[in-house]
């Protein structure tokens, strides 16, 4: 699981050490509950099948939780942040999904994957040479951290720093070893970093100042970072947020690729969805697909967020739809 904390209203924006995703809900919690929201069309019976595909959110109901490096503002030399930058021009989310797969279903390392991505990519092509020293990479506790850490390193090192990779944990120790400078730089994402500034500094009922628009997330990140001594470098396309999937078998059958075409196609009695056990009252989640696309599943299977038993329900044709982390290694192609 993922550094997301896109469920929950504003920003409950940090990992925990035992469930990466806030307010998860308990482990192995099962079972299929109607959903508030009633559901009078026919809808769509799930179809099984071993691939999974992410339906584009057409309408922007999730935040912009795009890649990107978060750097102490001290160690922030030009050189530092235009290597780190070269690893955001190089991902996207596809290319994301193939280093998640060679982690977690090749079982490479971190540091294999990210040298093999290195070399096909050319991370290290024109990396201009910075003024040396030692760096520190903070990692989060989790593979997708690690890696884009490992990725980090690489560039960094061809800019001519000495640089270690550092797994620390989770958010609420990391930052602030980032905002003393105990470590130089670790990989983030856009709207739960903003939203973990936002709440730190101002409480965990302040509005809210992520956004669906990239450029509206990165600059209120930038706003937030500038008060606790953070820099960020350029935002990668590759994004690790609540997504919702389908089996390819799925999206065939019905002819949808998009939530709308989900919504106006699959509102009804036989459609499944499943989640974690708070889905249905969450803005990013059930009650958001109610709201911004008019969705209205039939039932809803309290699962996990993002984890094998959603994923297992799709595969095994007892989901519908299901929310996933639109980086999963299950959403790569076999």
């Amino acid at each position: 699981m993922r550094a997301r904390t896109t469920l929950a209203a504003g920003a409950l924006g940090a990992l925990t050490a035992a469930v990466l995703l806030t307010g998860c809900g308990d482990a192995g919690s099962s079972g299929t509950d109607a959903p508030e929201q009633g559901a009078s069309g026919a809808g769509c019976a799930p179809v099984g099948g071993d691939q999974l595909v992410v339906l584009t959110d057409d309408k922007k109901l999730q935040n912009t939780d795009n890649v990107i490096p978060a750097i102490n503002a001290k160690a922030a030399t030009p050189q530092l942040v235009a290597a780190l930058d070269k690893v955001s021009a190089k991902l996207d989310t596809p290319k994301l999904i193939q280093l998640n797969r060679a982690v977690d279903v090749d079982r490479k390392t971190p540091q294999v994957a990210a040298q093999e991505f290195a070399s096909a990519n050319g991370v290290t092509d024109g990396i201009e040479k910075g003024p040396g020293g030692q760096i520190t990479v903070g990692a989060g506790n989790f593979s997708e951290s690690q890696t884009i850490a490992e990725l980090y390193k690489i560039a960094l090192t061809a800019a001519g720093y000495q640089v270690k990779v550092q797994t620390i944990g989770n958010r609420e120790l990391y930052e602030p070893a980032l905002e003393k400078g105990q470590i130089q730089v670790v990989p983030e994402y856009a709207a739960t970093m903003a939203e973990f500034l936002n709440t730190k500094a101002n409480g965990k009922d302040a509005q809210p100042v992520s956004s669906p628009e990239l450029d509206k997330t990165v600059a209120a990140l930038k706003t937030e970072g500038d008060k606790a001594g953070l820099a960020f470098g350029q935002p990668s396309q590759a994004q690790d947020q609540n997504a919702f999937a389908v089996t390819k078998a799925f999206a065939d059958k019905y002819d949808v690729s998009t939530l709308s075409e989900l919504a106006a196609k699959c509102s009804g009695q036989a459609t499944v969805l499943a989640g974690p056990p708070e889905c249905p009252q969450r803005p990013k989640c059930q009650a958001g697909l109610v709201e911004v696309y008019d969705f209205k599943a039939g039932s809803f299977s309290s699962l996990d967020a993002g984890g094998p038993q959603t994923k297992n329900a799709l595969k095994t044709g007892s989901a519908s739809v299901g929310l996933v982390f639109s980086s999963d290694a299950a959403l790569a192609a076999s």
